[in-house]
């Protein structure tokens, strides 16, 4: 009689998991009130909800500045333009991430450098990063990844020292402090994503948060079709850009959300907290190791560390099947390295700047970043944030769901 749900036994976990996204009647409100407004649109630019919203949310992550976005792809962009980073520039990044993050630089017409990742935190290396430093390097993008800070001490002193522009991509990571300061405001410019799978969320959007007066008034005029207008026309010069304005709507409703932020990252802090210690009971299974100058974590997706030796040679992906059976969904190619995804077709034909270092395409042999291909494809399992809402009990949950396949795992040899 088999155990594993997979295999036709009773699943662990029965339970239905919260619903993503969350909203309440305050939330409906807030959009009714714009509705009924008739003012919808980005335009006068900043609008006065994406005003409100974006000074909130800087103010939440120790920011001056925010600037509103149509999402967190432009965010990117914007950041770099902003930061004046020029065709030919190069731009370090790390290759484990949503390829938005290598294409920012691609979109400038920049070159995206890829340095390997940290085997304990899955974000870029600085030590990796650095090598890969060369006389035109110009930025480095950080991701803080899943439930983890990239090291940010190291990447600003890095920075420093190559006078280097420091983007940090958080969006991952709304409402996580590193050294009592938010993510996003330790580097020159900070970038949030609001898609529908995120921290929070209006089903799309983004936000850039600087504390630099001339970048933010250089993100405004991009976002704004590269208009110069009164709080933002102290700068010298034009820009080029186009329409990568928000909308009301979303602005209101992320600005509504904004409440529960910080009572939603608790609970998941401690859902999460939950798990390492469940998890790192289990022989094969090891959490990411957790920086304690993070003093407010985060978590997007929880992600665990999977030996398949520990489990007798069991495949990463069939024990992900077999957890999803189990009624806990789960990736583990959530993201595989961005020079080898389908997703991240970049040739010199169309964009030229890349032709000197790559040839006429990036491709899956165009980097070498071993650590991160092996935790792409052999070793991370990711949890949505979902699963954190349930709490320090939904968290037992996974653990148990974990822990019986591990006892039962030849039933999948």
């Amino acid at each position: 009689m088999p155990k594993l749900a997979i295999n036709g036994g009773p699943s662990a976990v029965t339970e239905h998991w919260p619903p993503w996204p969350a909203y309440d009647e305050e939330d409906k409100k807030a959009l009714v009130e714009v509705l009924e407004s008739r003012n919808w649109g980005g335009y006068p630019a900043p609008n006065r909800k994406a005003r409100e919203f974006a000074a909130a949310f800087a103010a939440a992550h120790d920011a001056r500045h925010g600037i509103c976005a149509a999402n967190g792809t432009v965010t990117l962009e914007v950041a770099l333009r902003a930061a004046g980073i020029k065709a030919g520039d190069e731009v370090i990044v790390t290759p484990l991430s949503w390829i938005a993050t290598a294409g920012a630089p691609v979109m400038v017409n920049a070159v995206p450098v890829f340095a390997d990742i940290d085997p304990d935190t899955y974000c870029l290396d600085a030590k990796a990063a650095e090598a890969a430093i060369t006389d035109r390097t110009r930025a480095i993008i950080v991701v803080h990844l899943g439930c983890t800070v990239a090291d940010l001490d190291a990447f600003r002193a890095l920075a420093e020292k190559h006078d280097l522009v420091l983007v940090e991509d958080c969006a991952h990571m709304h409402g996580a402090k590193w050294r009592g300061k938010g993510v996003g405001s330790h580097g020159h410019l900070g970038s949030f994503s609001f898609q529908s799978s995120k921290l929070m969320t209006a089903g799309e959007g983004g936000i850039i948060l600087t504390s630099d007066d001339e970048l933010a008034q250089r993100c405004h005029s991009h976002v704004n079709c590269g208009r110069k207008e009164p709080g933002y026309d102290g700068f010298e010069g034009l820009v080029f850009s186009g329409n990568y304005r928000i909308t009301e709507f979303q602005a209101a409703l992320l600005h509504s959300r904004l409440r529960h932020l910080e009572t939603e990252r608790q609970l998941r802090q401690r859902a999460a907290e939950e798990l390492d210690r469940r998890l790192s009971e289990i022989p094969g299974i090891r959490p990411l190791v957790r920086d304690e100058r993070i003093t407010h974590p985060a978590a997007y997706q929880y992600i665990f560390r999977y030996d398949e030796q520990a489990f007798d040679g069991l495949p990463r992906d069939r024990f992900v099947e077999a957890l999803c059976a189990e009624g806990v969904p789960a990736d583990g190619d959530f993201y595989v390295p961005i020079y080898q995804s389908p997703l991240f077709p970049v040739t010199a034909d169309r964009f030229p700047a890349i032709r000197e270092r790559y040839g006429d395409a990036i491709g899956p042999n165009s980097a070498s970043c071993p650590v991160a291909e092996r935790v792409a494809r052999h070793e991370s399992v990711w949890l949505h944030h979902a699963l954190l809402m349930a709490g320090p009990e939904g968290a037992a949950r996974i653990a148990d769901a974990v822990a019986k396949i591990y006892e039962n795992r030849s039933e999948l040899l």
